[in-house]
């Protein structure tokens, strides 16, 4: 990463609500950091986004700005998915590990407690399970003496 020179800087215009200070030029809008840093600095590399160093979205100082990917600028942000992605044990204290830990479409989940949850839910449901099981066996005995009928 990158160090921080100076003090953040600031342009006159207001912040929106989400924090960035936005520029009118030539009929569009461009968010004030990223003009300011190609100004100074030059492009920002295809695929990279600007971070900022000083977690201040208003600061256009191209020292406090790194361009780096999306996904490490969301990790090294101050977000719930940021704090999750910096968690090194679940909930119930197991580590995450890679033989311990089961990647899913909405994060991660440890296996010992994956396991646990499936054996409740089992536990819970052992009886209607078995009913299913035994409705589709006799059905499917009925459909084989229907076929041989």
């Amino acid at each position: 990463m990158k160090q921080m020179k100076g003090e953040c800087r600031f342009l006159p215009n207001k912040p929106r609500r989400d924090g960035y200070v936005s520029l009118t030029r030539g009929g569009g809008y461009f968010y004030a950091h990223r003009y300011v840093y190609e100004q100074e600095v030059g492009p920002i590399p295809d695929g990279l986004t600007l971070d900022h160093l000083c977690r201040n979205r208003a600061c256009v100082n191209p020292d406090h700005l790194e361009p780096v990917t999306m996904r490490v600028n969301t990790l090294r942000g101050e977000t719930i998915t940021a704090r999750n992605a910096a968690k090194t044990r679940c909930d119930k204290g197991h580590e995450f590990t890679p033989e311990n830990t089961m990647r899913k479409p909405d994060g991660r989940r440890c296996r010992v407690c994956q396991r646990a949850s499936e054996a409740r839910y089992y536990e819970r449901n052992k009886e209607a399970a078995k009913e299913r099981h035994r409705r589709y066996y006799h059905r499917k005995k009925a459909e084989k003496e229907a076929q041989n009928a």
